[in-house]
């Protein structure tokens, strides 16, 4: 039987602003089991007979999940992944516990629940075969009751990931999702077999039961919502008998009077909590589901709507890494990453490309995103040599409905992606002969007509897929539409063609968007990804009028010295447009629902333009470190009016008698003037075509300052100062007391400053840190893209002035005490706590 729970804590709602940082594990993530993450033997390599109970790691590594090997590694061009999967390296590894389970009865089931492993597992258990999964994106589940000992147990688990490339970006190794110990009775609620959905008052709950004996039961049923502070609104049971061996369905519909909306701006949840009990009224299964009511419109003339009212998806597509945390799931650095988008203005995700984490919805649901949820990269047609396609045939169907049923009661969740740009899209892509960087650039560059569907009335194989793919969808969650993420904006598109996607998605492609209406009449429009715009933050290239476009061709290496992107909005992909360009097609076409911009954070993998040695990508609005770049606060000043914005760039370290380009990004205000030194340099306004005041200004050393001004009083004010010669360091945490869970983050900005604190944009020191007591190092970084430096070290570079460390709690309570230092600059130190 699952652990049950108080009914009063299990009602949890987490209001925007407070989620939960740590790793221990929420009430209603309690019904998921036991978390099975700590005390695993870890072996980079095969080994011969490590599956066996005999087998003896003694000598293997010791470590807790989730754990990525690969982040750990260092950078090679000659590492299989390549540059698009981020350089670093895979091959196999393999995993071994040893654990204890007690007093299992006849008629229990225990499962093992692997929240993700990347990629091709087999689990063994006591040495003998108990299930894989090849999807290194999917949650699966083994049910190991027949493979158990009462007593000691032996589980091992072999990850392969050693055919590369297989990811168009990095994927990581390992075991690097929550895994999860089951215990149910002989009567219970399968994994994810409760279905709830709202509409208007009513709450519906579809709930699974499944008779695992051989004799018919007599149960009750006794479903119970409640609101965020623990109290009963409504509730129903209902008595029945389930026959030997049978799965039994049970429809419960409950009221409420006036519920609270759940929204971006007031994400209040609810919990459906369901009671199982036998004949006799004991307690013998119980569940705990969040819920929200909501209800959203997508229109083909009118754009989006959520609760009645109209705006826009303003949203950005995330990769699953965590940059110098690699792909390992922690709590935290999720919440840090939603907290930064949040406060930008943010109120949408797209899982890029891949179903994500629980985590990352969990937190979706408490802090108010709402998410296009997407199933797979690829199809039958495969993109990279080993991806994902060659087990499409034989595993897609599985894949795909266990995935809606894990995600479908995410009241975050409104629309299903069932795949992105997949190759299905035209007659043949000739993608098989391609070099991974060749087919990341040729996907976006267009193909030729004749690789279109032909519109004669029939269904081509591509488009019956689909179709069968979309019809899958719907038959699991009717009440959400479906999408996919298409670089082919022509009718013809096979995906198009099937007439199975509720919503038409563009990925790019913007001369395209005025066009919609007429080439998909009475079909809703979101554009699943747009702008891919290229930065790098700290690094300027002006004039800032003038676009430099890169790569110019996909058949030709592209080459700056630099290595760099210009951090004003002047860079961008051929395919893409620079990032104010598609927020006007946005803001000024209401049929439009909005965008997912690419991407929210920078990741590993993918770096377009560049070839080696870059090896994370440009397109993010903030750094691969967490280090918002300029563009940041244009999103910011368009999509978080409740905040007044004012940012002026870029920094003041230039050669005397340059003439810089100073822009700001501002809301809430007719005008910005900016003075140097005190002197004004002119007065400037944005305009519906131009979202920034820009002025050109003779460099000269002192201080710039914007006042931003409406009817002429001062709103906001900000200022750029010349920096001196480096002389110290400084720390900031993010936090200063963290959970003593073994999992909880400190986020610490390393920052080198001149002697009047102020920042020196051009330093790049090597820094070294020191973490004693309950906390350890976990990961260095820099934002810098073609960095070759290892994450897992005790120093790093600064890039632009900064650096960060993240400090890891170690399990223990008490003091951690970090210290940075540099050659020839003033130390500096920081205390946490953890408790």
């Amino acid at each position: 039987m699952k652990t049950y729970l108080s009914l009063l804590f299990c009602a949890v709602v987490v209001m925007f602003g407070m989620p939960c940082h740590g790793e221990s594990v929420p009430d209603y993530m309690s019904c998921r089991g036991e978390k099975f993450n700590n005390d695993w033997r870890f072996h980079l390599g095969d080994v011969e007979g490590a599956q066996s109970v005999a087998f003896d790691d003694a000598q293997w590594r010791s470590l807790n999940l989730p754990h990525d090997w690969a982040i750990e590694g260092d950078f090679s061009e000659d590492n299989p992944a390549g540059i698009g999967g981020g350089a670093l390296p895979g091959g196999i590894g393999w995993y071994r516990k040893n654990f204890k389970v007690e007093h299992i009865s006849s008629t229990e089931h225990v499962f093992i629940d692997f929240d993700g492993v990347y990629m091709n597992s087999t689990v063994y258990i006591n040495g003998r075969y108990a299930g894989c999964r090849p999807y290194g994106f999917a949650s699966f589940s083994i049910d190991a009751t027949d493979l158990l000992h009462d007593g000691d147990n032996v589980i091992a688990v072999k990850v392969d990931n050693a055919d590369q490339p297989n990811s168009r970006w990095y994927s990581g190794c390992g075991i690097y999702r929550n895994v999860w110990l089951r215990r149910e009775s002989a009567v219970y609620i399968p994994k994810d077999g409760t279905y709830i959905t709202t509409s208007g008052r009513n709450v519906n709950a579809q709930i699974t039961l499944r008779n695992g004996t051989g004799d018919d039961r007599e149960i009750k049923v006794i479903t119970t919502l409640r609101d965020g502070k623990g109290k009963k609104v409504a509730s129903k049971k209902i008595s029945l008998a389930i026959a030997a061996h049978s799965d039994t369905v049970v429809d419960q519909t409950l009221s409420v009077k006036s519920p609270s909306l759940w929204s971006p701006k007031s994400p209040v949840l609810y919990s459906v909590v369901t009671e199982v009990t036998d004949s006799r009224g004991t307690l013998i299964d119980s569940e705990v589901t969040r819920t929200g009511f909501r209800s959203f419109r997508f229109d083909a003339a009118k754009g989006f709507s959520l609760n009645g009212e109209s705006m826009k998806l303003n949203g950005v597509c995330l990769h699953h890494d965590a940059g110098a945390l690699g792909a390992v799931v922690n709590r935290a650095a999720i919440v840090r990453q939603l907290s930064m988008l949040k406060a930008m203005g943010c109120n949408a995700i797209r899982t890029s490309h891949n179903p994500p984490a629980p985590e990352l919805l969990d937190l979706c649901d408490e802090m108010g995103f709402m998410v296009m949820d997407e199933a797979f990269d690829m199809w039958r047609k495969r993109k990279t040599t080993y991806d994902y396609a060659r087990f499409f045939n034989e595993w897609h169907e599985r894949d795909l409905d266990e995935f809606v049923r894990r995600d479908r009661n995410h009241p975050s969740v409104i629309v299903w992606s069932i795949g992105n740009e997949v190759l299905e899209q035209w007659n043949d892509a000739n993608a098989d002969t391609l070099s991974l960087a060749e087919a990341n650039l040729i996907l976006n560059f267009g193909h030729s007509p004749e690789q279109l569907a032909a519109a004669d009335g029939n269904l081509s194989v591509n488009s019956l897929l689909t179709k069968k793919l979309a019809d899958r969808v719907r038959a699991l969650d009717p009440t959400r539409p479906v999408t996919a993420g298409c670089n082919e904006a022509d009718p013809g598109n096979h995906l198009f063609r099937s007439g199975a996607l509720d919503i038409i998605g563009f990925n790019y492609h913007d001369s395209w968007f005025a066009g919609v209406p007429q080439n998909f009449p009475g079909k809703p429009f979101v554009i699943t990804e747009s702008v891919s715009g290229l930065m790098t933050r700290g690094f300027y290239m002006m004039p800032s009028d003038h676009f430099y476009i890169w790569p110019d061709s996909w058949d030709r290496p592209f080459y700056h010295a630099s290595m760099s992107c210009s951090s004003y909005d002047n860079c961008y992909v051929p395919w893409g447009n620079y990032h104010e360009g598609t927020m006007k097609h946005v803001r000024d076409n209401d049929f439009i629902s909005g965008q997912f911009v690419w991407t929210g954070f920078d990741y590993l993998g993918e770096p377009t333009p560049y070839q080696w040695p870059a090896r994370s990508s440009y397109f993010g609005i903030i750094d691969l470190a967490g280090f918002p770049k300029d563009i940041y606060y244009l999103y910011q000043s368009e999509w978080q009016n409740d905040v007044d914005v004012l940012h002026l760039f870029p920094h003041w370290n230039w050669t005397e008698g340059t003439d810089v380009d100073v822009w700001a990004y501002y809301n809430n205000a007719d005008e910005v003037e900016l003075y140097l030194n005190g002197k004004s340099m002119g007065i400037q306004a944005k305009s519906a075509d131009r979202l920034h005041a820009q002025w050109r200004v003779p460099f000269a050393p002192g201080t710039l300052t914007a006042v931003s001004r409406r009817n002429g009083v001062e709103v906001s004010r900000d200022t750029v100062t010349t920096a001196g010669e480096p002389v110290g360091l400084r720390l900031t945490p993010d936090r200063s007391v963290i959970a003593a869970d073994g999992t909880d983050l400190c986020f610490i900005t390393v920052e080198v400053v001149d002697a009047n604190g102020t920042v020196c944009p051009l330093a790049d020191n090597d820094i070294t840190f020191h973490v004693e007591g309950s906390g350890f190092n976990a990961g260095v970084d820099n934002g810098c893209q073609y960095s070759l430096q290892r994450f897992k070290a005790d120093h790093r570079n600064a890039f632009y002035g900064k650096a960060l460390l993240i400090v890891q709690n170690d399990g223990t309570a008490g003091n951690i005490s970090v210290t940075a230092s540099s050659s020839g600059l003033r130390s500096a130190s920081v205390s946490l706590i953890s408790k």
